[in-house]
């Protein structure tokens, strides 16, 4: 046996490794396989006659990719893990822990101590394809994108378990201006976070680490975060040069063992016969029956039309609207008559300043000398940016825009859905104002980048891909998945013979089910209304129309603008709100035009916001990424602070500790239900003679320090900080630490029961079991304090066993301290939750009771949503300042103390003009999931708007904005309409 070849299928690449009998490499090869990866093995073996042609075969395959083709084969198939461990144990036997990236598979392995093995499951998070989709959003190739992520001056907090929640909190950063090298170092960052939590999950990653896989054999950017992060030297961190194809080398090696041997030709006839081999896969009904079906499709659906005009001879007033979306920018201009004169849609191309530059110059050049441009209007997530740098007369938000659009269309709409790049929106309409809105959260599944990875990933243009979908005959039943969790469907559909039709198509049936059954949640399409106006770019998609109206089972109007909605409806806008003489700048102005960006931190307060400074040619600049004011005022309140009950609780809260302790010092976490006990415990520990040391604001850097002692990815930010505030407790060398686990809260007398959520209430024992205390004594006892009696007899019993020097009498006195100290709190945050209800009726401002959890009110947590409030003119109060009133009827176990005051926020709504409600939902928090549909409910019961705001450890409030205001806008309208 002279010959041993390993191949490593992988979910994006095809890598080859051949052996001598010396072990010795002849060849290696690494390239994208684009979903054919049968067809490539085959070709690859196909070439490589000249070298195999005279030899005897010893084969191995591995790979996600490799166990089908195996099976069709009955080919030797090794597992990829097992593969990686033969190549290291052979050719890196001084490493301690290896890390590989490949297109979706990330896997790290722990070599010594006890050897233990974590890959990444159905989520590609964090992993070749992540990189690829987040420098194609940025219109980078990997190479330029490597390049500039070097000369990073800054780090974003970029999610990086999803590309779809990674494109959320980045799409912002790319219409505020941030650098690209900037953004792309964020993304490579982000990927080292991801490993250290998603995959080592609490295991320490140290000594020395092999990194292996094409990500992190050709990235440097990468290469050099890992080392950073990780504080390897340079000996401890090993890329070694075989990196991207170590695991067929695992699978060549192996391959020595294998006692059967294969000639080349019986290798080539078995590849070929294996490539075409095709299986049968179930599907759904086609699209259309026939192509005169889709002919009579496309006729009726092609009288929704907007006449046009001109540009080049019309003499008149014009009105500009321009639609700075997530992924796209639209610009319409209209006439008099609202015809259009000149459209326009593109990609951002991750610049949205320059598309809107060069098609102003575009209009300016094209249009008739009498021609004026009499308003103009800007609408999308690029508003505030696009309005600086131009001088746009006007900025609404993007709901409104959709909806004067939809209405110019039918004026008795009820329905719209609009799908655009991300973002997925739906409004109720009830008389002729805003009743309910609905939008995507955290997953962007059911929108256009949805599809247009897909095809990107196939080797398809949108546009082309789509069309392919109409010819289906037997689409793809997909199911309704996120991106990432897709992409094995996909793969698996293509192994059944499935086409690149079939495939279209599912998307396009996937994408309406998401939209129906994921963001709006239609249990019939009575849900719907019976004027339904869908819009957005994703419905250009003739195939995801058709799909909608067969799933809803009846005709809809999508206008032939159904991508410029939102520019449409802008440019009616800027119509109706002409101004006498327009801002915008003219033909001439834009001749020196000049835009650059730099980052910054902002210092002038705790939050050390990453700010992106726009500074334009005539000196004029646009900050974002800020949560408050003080950036644009220079460090200066702007205005006296309106009430915001978040930040007063967070800073009273601040005041409980002391250092006048004699018999040693206790720690506090504040974290979780401490943030609401910490009035409890503080004065208790205090009249026992013990100072009291809080862990303080919670931060990045404290999330960073507790990082790699997480155990789960899948819990709750809030949950993952408290890893970072046990650290920070220990780095202040306390006696003890205490943080006991409490079943229960005080009882409200609002709920059928008081119980904490199993997080909160026995997260100390995740901590106690995965956190090296540095021999500091961690109190994490069962307690509960609803009665006062018990508690003081098992305090007691507790405090004795661990050593706290303190009698009966003591506790029964530090007991009657802490009670009173308690509900003095509560009745001090009651009586503020008064004042501000008083301030804003006697101001006539609106409220905003803000719904979440007592350590909502931390502001790495709440990520400064309610200074933005704020800024927008609004009173904060929190759904624990307001007194309870009755116990409400609700269709839920209604049991969760935090839980239930939200059901009673909902009743005081209710009776309070120009209020409303806004949920902070904590991603992962399983209750909210409930809670959150059954307050929308009582919401509605009592005509009010429900607002939910996903947030995780991303704090870009670019989308909250837009939610905020687009609920600040239907309040306008119903109240002009009542």
């Amino acid at each position: 046996m002279s010959i041993t070849v390993g191949i490593d299928m992988g979910s994006t690449t095809v890598k080859f490794v051949i052996l001598n009998e010396h072990n010795e490499i002849l060849y290696k090869s690494y390239d994208r396989h684009k979903s054919k990866a049968k067809e490539m093995v085959y070709d690859k073996f196909k070439s490589l006659k000249s070298l195999l042609a005279n030899e005897e075969i010893a084969l191995a395959i591995t790979g996600s990719a490799g166990l089908g083709f195996a099976h069709l084969g009955n080919l030797p198939f090794v597992q990829e893990v097992f593969a990686c461990g033969e190549a290291v144990k052979k050719y890196e036997p001084q490493c301690d822990v290896v890390i590989e990236l490949g297109g979706e598979d990330a896997k790290i392995l722990f070599l010594k101590g006890a050897i233990e093995e974590r890959m990444n499951s159905t989520c590609a998070g964090g992993t070749g394809a992540f990189i690829d989709q987040m420098a194609a959003l940025l219109n980078l190739d990997l190479e330029t994108f490597d390049r500039l992520s070097l000369e990073h001056t800054m780090i974003y907090p970029i999610a990086s378990r999803c590309g779809v929640f990674a494109k959320t909190d980045l799409q912002p950063l790319i219409n505020q201006g941030a650098d690209k090298g900037n953004l792309a170092a964020s993304i490579f960052q982000s990927v080292v976070d991801q490993t250290i939590t998603g995959l080592a999950q609490g295991r320490k990653i140290e000594g020395n680490v092999l990194f292996l896989g094409g990500p992190l054999s050709f990235l440097k950017g990468l290469q050099q975060r890992f080392v950073e992060t990780l504080k390897l030297s340079r000996d401890q961190a090993v890329f070694p040069e075989i990196g991207p194809y170590f695991v067929a080398l695992g699978a060549a090696t192996y391959a020595k063992a294998e006692t059967e041997t294969y000639t080349y030709d019986e290798l080539l006839e078995l590849f070929e016969k294996i490539k075409n081999t095709v299986s049968e896969h179930q599907g759904c009904e086609p699209l259309f029956k026939d192509e005169d079906d889709y002919q009579q499709f496309v006729a009726r659906h092609n009288q929704q039309a907007v006449a046009a005009n001109d540009l080049n001879t019309y003499k008149g007033n014009a009105y500009l609207g321009i639609d700075a979306g997530s992924t796209t920018t639209k610009l319409v201009l209209i006439d008099e008559a609202n015809r259009i004169l000149y459209s326009h849609y593109t990609s951002n191309l991750g610049n949205p300043v320059d598309v809107v530059l060069d098609q102003l110059k575009v209009i300016y050049a094209a249009a008739n000398k009498d021609m004026k441009i009499q308003s103009s209007c800007v609408t999308g997530y690029g508003e505030d940016l696009i309005k600086s740098a131009f001088h746009v007369d006007h900025g609404i938000v993007e709901t409104i825009a959709h909806f004067n659009a939809a209405r110019y269309f039918n004026p008795n709409v009820d329905f719209i859905l609009d799908i655009g790049g991300q973002d997925m929106k739906c409004f109720r309409i009830k008389d002729n104002s805003i009743d309910d809105i609905l939008l995507n959260e955290a997953c962007s599944s059911g929108c256009g980048s949805f599809l247009e990875s897909f095809a990107s990933s196939l080797g398809y243009k949108i546009d082309e891909f789509s069309k392919l979908g109409l010819k289906s005959k037997n689409p793809v039943n997909l199911g309704t998945r996120c991106t990432v969790f897709m992409n094995s469907s996909v793969k698996q559909a293509q192994k059944n013979g499935a086409t690149i039709e079939d495939i279209s198509a599912g998307l396009a049936i996937s994408v309406v089910k998401n939209a129906l059954y994921k963001v709006i949640r239609a249990r019939s399409s009575e849900d719907l209304g019976e004027n339904i106006v869908v819009q957005g770019g994703t419905f250009a998609n003739d195939a995801v129309l058709a799909a909608f109206e067969k799933e809803c089972g009846h005709h809809v109007i999508r206008p032939t603008i159904a991508g410029l909605m939102g520019a449409y409806g802008a440019a009616l806008y800027a119509k109706a709100h002409a101004p006498k003489e327009s801002a915008l700048y003219t033909g001439e102005q834009l001749i020196n035009f000049s835009h650059s960006t730099k980052a910054e931190h902002c210092r002038f307060c705790a939050n050390h916001c990453n700010l992106t400074i726009n500074t334009f040619n005539d000196g004029s600049q646009q900050i974002a990424g800020n949560k408050c004011e003080r950036p644009l005022n220079k460090g200066k309140m702007a205005k006296k602070p309106l009430p915001d009950l978040y930040t007063y609780k967070f800073n009273k809260l601040l005041t409980y500790q002391n250092t006048d302790g004699t018999k040693g010092t206790i720690g506090i976490p504040m974290v979780l239900n401490m943030y609401e006990n910490i009035p409890f415990w503080q004065p208790f520990f205090k009249h026992l003679g013990y100072s009291v040391v809080l862990s303080g604001r919670s931060s990045r850097a404290l999330y960073i320090r507790g990082q790699n002692t997480i155990p789960s990815d899948t819990i709750c930010y809030p949950a993952k900080l408290v890893h970072g505030h046990i650290q920070t407790i220990i780095n202040h060398k306390v006696d003890k630490i205490f943080y006991p686990c409490m079943s229960y809260n005080f009882d409200e007398k609002i709920s059928d029961n008081n119980y904490n959520c199993p997080v909160v209430a026995y997260y100390p024992e995740v901590i106690q079991n995965n956190m090296e205390l540095a021999n500091i004594p961690l109190l994490s006892f069962f307690i509960g304090m609803q009665d006062p009696k018990v508690f003081e007899k098992k305090i007691y019993k507790y405090l004795k066993a661990t050593g706290f020097d303190c009698t009966k009498k003591e506790i029964k006195a530090a007991s009657a301290a802490a009670y009173a100290s308690y509900y003095a709190y509560k009745e001090d945050i009651y009586q503020q939750g008064e004042k501000a209800l008083a301030y804003a009726k006697e101001n006539h401002l609106k409220t905003i009771i803000l719904c979440g959890r007592p350590y909502h009110i931390d502001p790495e947590i709440n990520h400064g949503i309610p200074q933005l409030l704020s800024s927008l003119d609004l009173v904060v109060v929190s759904e624990d300042s307001l007194r309870p009133r009755e116990r409400m009827e609700v269709n839920v176990l209604n049991q969760w103390t935090y839980h239930a005051r939200m059901y009673n926020a909902a009743i005081i709504a209710g009776e309070l003009d120009e209020t409303e409600c806004i949920q902070l939902i904590s991603f992962g928090c399983g209750i909210d999931a409930i809670t959150g549909d059954e307050l929308r409910d009582q919401l509605r019961k009592r005509h009010k708007l429900y607002t939910g705001i996903k947030i995780d450890e991303i704090d870009n409030l670019g989308a909250v904005r837009i939610r905020v205001r687009s609920l600040l806008a239907a309040m306008e309208e119903r109240k002009r309409d009542s």
